[in-house]
């Protein structure tokens, strides 16, 4: 599955391990999350997000 990173701070969201902070369970996809998700390290939208290559 894709990673997607954070453009204001680098943070990694990595689908295989989701993010327990934001009780998104291990499998879902970065496009899965919810449109309200942030950044669990800065705090900014989805938007502010790209995929790693």
């Amino acid at each position: 599955m894709q990673k997607y990173i954070c453009d204001v701070c680098g943070y990694v969201y990595d689908p295989a391990q989701g993010d327990n902070a934001g009780e998104i369970k291990p499998g879902t996809p970065f496009e899965s999350l919810p449109p309200d998700w942030i950044c669990p390290l800065c705090g900014v939208g989805k938007e502010n997000f790209s995929p790693i290559d």
